[in-house]
């Protein structure tokens, strides 16, 4: 059973938290459970990862594009085959909608070549997600959550320091990536309500999907 389950949306949107109680909870239910993220989680993806967030030297759009794939491919046949092959649940902090939502929309790089949707998906190495979990959130709630790690000492990413009309295209192409879901592969999670309440949305799409009992 193919058991990836990605989480995914704006920063500040929770899905971090989420991943960590998740994942808690699995292992107590008894099951191997393998947290990963993207972009930076193989020795080599570090290296990327540095190149795309620390804004020592900014990408174009074009390249920052095919640094996430780079990381992308390397994280796939590092980390998370060998993982679903072992039979464990795999947590991975953002994917390939990331990359749709970041690059393709709010960079807008998505009408500039037909074949740039073929080259995530060549990126993923066959393995696509069983389920994504959407953490919903408005974006001025999402800032303040931002801001608030910010004063307590976090150090923000490139991507966190960019206009608040950013992570609004970002946050509309991860709403049109929902409504879009034919498969049904996307759930909602109201990610404005307390922590608490946002962990048993995510339980409940878990026992539903995957038939946990807990």
């Amino acid at each position: 059973m193919n058991k990836l389950i990605t989480f995914e949306g704006v920063d500040g949107c929770g899905k971090s938290t989420q991943l960590k109680r998740v994942s808690d909870w699995l292992r107590d239910l008894g099951h191997d459970v393998i947290t990963t993220f993207e972009p930076g989680d193989t020795p080599l993806g570090k290296e990327i990862r540095s190149l795309l967030l620390a804004g020592d030297f900014v990408p174009v759009p074009e390249t920052e594009l095919l640094l996430f794939l780079a990381d992308r491919a390397q994280h796939v046949r590092e980390v998370i085959q060998p993982a679903l092959a072992s039979g464990a649940w795999v947590l991975c902090d953002r994917y390939s909608d990331s990359t749709l939502a970041y690059q393709l929309a709010a960079r807008k790089l998505g009408d500039s070549a037909a074949n740039l949707k073929e080259m995530l998906v060549f990126a993923e190495c066959g393995v696509r997600p069983a389920l994504t979990l959407w953490f919903d959130v408005p974006v001025d709630e999402a800032m303040r959550r931002m801001m608030k790690r910010a004063e307590a000492g976090e150090k923000a990413t490139r991507l966190d320091d960019e206009a608040e009309s950013f992570h609004e295209r970002v946050s509309f192409a991860f709403k049109q990536q929902f409504d879009d879901n034919a498969s049904g592969r996307i759930a909602r999670m109201d990610a404005a309500q307390g922590m608490d309440d946002v962990e048993k949305q995510v339980r409940d799409v878990l026992k539903q999907r995957f038939g946990l009992s807990a």
